[in-house]
Protein backbone atom coordinates (compact mmCIF):
# COMPACT_ATOMS: atom_id res chain seq x y z
CA UNK A 1 0.00 0.00 0.00
CA UNK A 2 2.68 2.39 0.53
CA UNK A 3 4.70 1.46 -2.41
CA UNK A 4 1.65 2.19 -4.59
CA UNK A 5 1.15 5.50 -2.97
CA UNK A 6 4.84 6.66 -3.28
CA UNK A 7 4.64 5.28 -6.58
CA UNK A 8 1.68 7.11 -7.29
CA UNK A 9 2.37 10.65 -6.02
CA UNK A 10 5.90 9.93 -7.70
CA UNK A 11 3.53 9.35 -11.22
CA UNK A 12 1.17 12.02 -10.58
CA UNK A 13 3.53 14.77 -8.52
CA UNK A 14 1.46 17.59 -9.87
CA UNK A 15 -1.85 15.94 -8.05
CA UNK A 16 -0.75 17.56 -5.07
CA UNK A 17 -0.96 20.95 -6.44
CA UNK A 18 -4.45 20.87 -7.39
CA UNK A 19 -5.31 19.98 -3.96
CA UNK A 20 -3.27 22.64 -2.25
CA UNK A 21 -4.53 25.33 -4.89
CA UNK A 22 -8.49 23.97 -3.78
CA UNK A 23 -7.36 24.44 -0.37
CA UNK A 24 -6.06 27.62 -0.53
CA UNK A 25 -9.06 28.78 -3.12
CA UNK A 26 -11.26 27.43 -0.27
CA UNK A 27 -9.61 29.74 2.83
CA UNK A 28 -9.71 32.73 0.72
CA UNK A 29 -12.88 32.47 -1.02
CA UNK A 30 -14.25 35.31 1.05
CA UNK A 31 -12.27 37.67 -1.34
CA UNK A 32 -13.93 36.67 -4.50
CA UNK A 33 -17.29 35.11 -3.45
CA UNK A 34 -19.57 37.76 -5.31
CA UNK A 35 -17.44 38.12 -8.59
CA UNK A 36 -17.90 36.06 -11.58
CA UNK A 37 -15.13 33.49 -10.01
CA UNK A 38 -17.24 32.10 -7.22
CA UNK A 39 -17.53 29.05 -8.96
CA UNK A 40 -13.16 28.81 -9.21
CA UNK A 41 -12.75 26.19 -5.90
CA UNK A 42 -15.31 24.34 -8.03
CA UNK A 43 -13.73 24.37 -11.09
CA UNK A 44 -10.23 23.63 -9.31
CA UNK A 45 -12.02 20.40 -7.50
CA UNK A 46 -13.42 19.36 -11.09
CA UNK A 47 -9.72 19.56 -12.26
CA UNK A 48 -8.32 17.45 -9.30
CA UNK A 49 -10.68 14.54 -9.51
CA UNK A 50 -10.90 14.24 -13.14
CA UNK A 51 -7.13 13.71 -13.24
CA UNK A 52 -7.80 11.44 -9.94
CA UNK A 53 -10.16 9.37 -12.17
CA UNK A 54 -8.16 9.34 -15.41
CA UNK A 55 -5.39 7.61 -13.30
CA UNK A 56 -7.63 5.32 -11.81
CA UNK A 57 -9.30 4.11 -15.23
CA UNK A 58 -5.68 3.44 -16.57
CA UNK A 59 -4.25 1.78 -14.16
CA UNK A 60 -6.90 0.06 -12.12
CA UNK A 61 -9.41 -2.55 -14.05
CA UNK A 62 -12.51 -1.46 -11.59
CA UNK A 63 -12.65 2.08 -12.82
CA UNK A 64 -12.11 0.98 -16.95
CA UNK A 65 -15.10 2.05 -19.12
CA UNK A 66 -14.29 -0.69 -21.62
CA UNK A 67 -14.45 -4.78 -21.86
CA UNK A 68 -12.11 -4.82 -24.74
CA UNK A 69 -8.87 -4.85 -23.85
CA UNK A 70 -7.62 -3.11 -26.26
CA UNK A 71 -9.34 -0.02 -25.36
CA UNK A 72 -9.95 -0.26 -21.56
CA UNK A 73 -7.51 1.68 -20.50
CA UNK A 74 -8.22 4.71 -22.15
CA UNK A 75 -9.41 7.07 -20.40
CA UNK A 76 -9.30 10.29 -22.86
CA UNK A 77 -13.22 10.92 -22.96
CA UNK A 78 -13.02 12.41 -19.04
CA UNK A 79 -10.35 15.01 -20.69
CA UNK A 80 -12.29 15.42 -23.67
CA UNK A 81 -15.37 16.31 -21.33
CA UNK A 82 -13.00 18.44 -19.26
CA UNK A 83 -11.32 20.90 -21.71
CA UNK A 84 -14.85 21.71 -23.07
CA UNK A 85 -16.49 22.38 -20.30
CA UNK A 86 -12.82 24.19 -18.88
CA UNK A 87 -12.81 26.52 -22.07
CA UNK A 88 -16.77 27.04 -21.58
CA UNK A 89 -16.36 28.39 -17.94
CA UNK A 90 -12.95 30.83 -18.41
CA UNK A 91 -15.19 32.27 -21.74
CA UNK A 92 -17.76 32.61 -19.50
CA UNK A 93 -15.87 34.45 -16.85
CA UNK A 94 -14.52 36.97 -19.72
CA UNK A 95 -17.89 37.18 -21.00
CA UNK A 96 -19.06 38.76 -17.80
CA UNK A 97 -16.28 40.50 -16.83
CA UNK A 98 -15.70 42.43 -20.09
CA UNK A 99 -17.92 45.63 -20.37
CA UNK A 100 -17.25 46.43 -24.09
CA UNK A 101 -20.51 45.24 -25.89
CA UNK A 102 -17.82 44.74 -29.27
CA UNK A 103 -15.55 42.23 -26.99
CA UNK A 104 -18.76 40.32 -25.79
CA UNK A 105 -19.91 39.69 -29.37
CA UNK A 106 -16.31 38.35 -30.45
CA UNK A 107 -16.12 36.37 -27.01
CA UNK A 108 -20.02 35.29 -28.21
CA UNK A 109 -18.75 34.37 -32.04
CA UNK A 110 -15.78 32.59 -30.54
CA UNK A 111 -17.13 30.23 -28.29
CA UNK A 112 -19.74 29.15 -31.06
CA UNK A 113 -16.71 28.33 -33.47
CA UNK A 114 -15.33 26.70 -30.77
CA UNK A 115 -18.02 24.27 -30.35
CA UNK A 116 -18.38 24.02 -34.13
CA UNK A 117 -14.83 22.86 -34.21
CA UNK A 118 -15.57 20.26 -31.94
CA UNK A 119 -18.71 18.78 -33.47
CA UNK A 120 -16.40 18.92 -36.48
CA UNK A 121 -13.58 16.88 -34.95
CA UNK A 122 -15.65 14.37 -33.72
CA UNK A 123 -17.00 13.00 -37.19
CA UNK A 124 -12.94 12.36 -37.54
CA UNK A 125 -12.13 11.25 -34.18
CA UNK A 126 -14.11 8.86 -31.56
CA UNK A 127 -13.95 10.78 -28.57
CA UNK A 128 -14.54 7.70 -26.80
CA UNK A 129 -10.60 7.18 -27.86
CA UNK A 130 -9.33 9.67 -29.26
CA UNK A 131 -8.17 13.55 -28.34
CA UNK A 132 -10.26 16.00 -29.65
CA UNK A 133 -7.17 18.16 -30.60
CA UNK A 134 -8.16 19.86 -33.18
CA UNK A 135 -11.11 21.04 -30.81
CA UNK A 136 -8.85 22.03 -28.51
CA UNK A 137 -6.48 24.43 -30.42
CA UNK A 138 -9.75 26.23 -31.68
CA UNK A 139 -10.65 26.58 -27.80
CA UNK A 140 -7.35 27.57 -27.06
CA UNK A 141 -7.70 30.57 -29.68
CA UNK A 142 -10.79 31.46 -28.45
CA UNK A 143 -9.61 31.78 -24.60
CA UNK A 144 -6.90 32.98 -25.70
CA UNK A 145 -8.57 35.83 -27.91
CA UNK A 146 -10.97 36.42 -24.60
CA UNK A 147 -7.89 36.92 -22.41
CA UNK A 148 -6.02 39.55 -24.55
CA UNK A 149 -9.24 41.29 -25.29
CA UNK A 150 -9.65 41.58 -21.20
CA UNK A 151 -5.69 43.06 -20.66
CA UNK A 152 -6.91 45.45 -23.33
CA UNK A 153 -9.21 46.84 -21.49
CA UNK A 154 -7.84 46.83 -18.53
CA UNK A 155 -5.56 49.04 -20.02
CA UNK A 156 -7.87 51.53 -20.68
CA UNK A 157 -9.38 51.41 -17.04
CA UNK A 158 -8.61 53.61 -14.50
CA UNK A 159 -7.97 51.52 -11.22
CA UNK A 160 -6.18 52.86 -8.23
CA UNK A 161 -5.84 49.32 -7.15
CA UNK A 162 -2.51 47.67 -8.39
CA UNK A 163 -3.33 44.74 -10.70
CA UNK A 164 -1.10 42.01 -8.23
CA UNK A 165 -4.01 42.09 -6.22
CA UNK A 166 -6.49 41.58 -8.98
CA UNK A 167 -7.10 37.76 -8.60
CA UNK A 168 -8.31 37.76 -12.41
CA UNK A 169 -5.28 38.92 -13.49
CA UNK A 170 -3.37 36.40 -11.83
CA UNK A 171 -5.64 33.65 -13.30
CA UNK A 172 -5.58 35.46 -16.77
CA UNK A 173 -1.63 35.87 -16.76
CA UNK A 174 -1.17 31.93 -15.78
CA UNK A 175 -3.85 30.79 -18.55
CA UNK A 176 -2.65 32.16 -21.18
CA UNK A 177 1.07 30.98 -21.11
CA UNK A 178 -0.31 27.45 -20.70
CA UNK A 179 -2.74 27.67 -23.00
CA UNK A 180 -0.41 29.02 -26.14
CA UNK A 181 1.89 25.74 -26.39
CA UNK A 182 -0.48 22.69 -24.41
CA UNK A 183 -2.68 22.00 -26.69
CA UNK A 184 -0.32 21.25 -29.77
CA UNK A 185 1.96 19.66 -26.80
CA UNK A 186 -0.74 17.40 -26.34
CA UNK A 187 -1.80 16.45 -29.98
CA UNK A 188 1.90 15.84 -30.83
CA UNK A 189 2.16 13.32 -27.69
CA UNK A 190 -1.15 11.63 -29.24
CA UNK A 191 0.19 11.69 -33.00
CA UNK A 192 3.76 11.15 -32.76
CA UNK A 193 5.14 9.16 -29.97
CA UNK A 194 8.51 9.41 -31.02
CA UNK A 195 9.37 13.10 -30.74
CA UNK A 196 7.00 13.42 -27.30
CA UNK A 197 9.84 11.45 -25.90
CA UNK A 198 12.53 13.17 -27.62
CA UNK A 199 11.31 16.31 -26.76
CA UNK A 200 10.59 15.43 -24.06
CA UNK A 201 7.48 17.01 -23.91
CA UNK A 202 5.75 15.49 -21.22
CA UNK A 203 8.91 17.40 -18.90
CA UNK A 204 7.99 20.60 -20.55
CA UNK A 205 3.68 19.75 -19.98
CA UNK A 206 3.89 19.03 -16.23
CA UNK A 207 6.43 22.89 -15.91
CA UNK A 208 3.43 24.93 -17.66
CA UNK A 209 1.23 23.01 -15.72
CA UNK A 210 3.30 24.03 -12.31
CA UNK A 211 3.76 27.63 -13.58
CA UNK A 212 0.01 28.00 -14.23
CA UNK A 213 -0.86 26.55 -10.58
CA UNK A 214 1.68 29.04 -9.15
CA UNK A 215 0.04 32.03 -11.12
CA UNK A 216 -3.25 30.86 -9.76
CA UNK A 217 -1.89 30.59 -5.80
CA UNK A 218 0.30 33.82 -6.26
CA UNK A 219 -3.34 35.52 -7.32
CA UNK A 220 -5.71 33.79 -4.58
CA UNK A 221 -2.78 34.74 -1.47
CA UNK A 222 -2.26 38.41 -2.72
CA UNK A 223 -6.10 39.51 -4.27
CA UNK A 224 -8.13 41.78 -2.43
CA UNK A 225 -11.77 42.17 -3.45
CA UNK A 226 -11.76 45.81 -3.94
CA UNK A 227 -8.86 45.53 -6.60
CA UNK A 228 -10.38 42.92 -8.54
CA UNK A 229 -11.88 42.96 -11.84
Amino acid sequence: MVQELYTFLKDQYYLPLYLLTWLISVFTYRRYFDTVLKYFPMFIAYTFFTELLGYFIKYHEDFQFFSDERYAWRNIIIYNIYQIIAFLFFCRIYYKTIQSKQYKKWIQYGVILMLLGYVVNIFFKNPFYEGLFYGDIVGSWVLIMSIILYFKEKRREINPYPQKNNLLFWISLGSLIFYLTVPYILMIGHTNANLWFYLHLRSALLFLILTMYIFFIIGLLLGQRKAFR
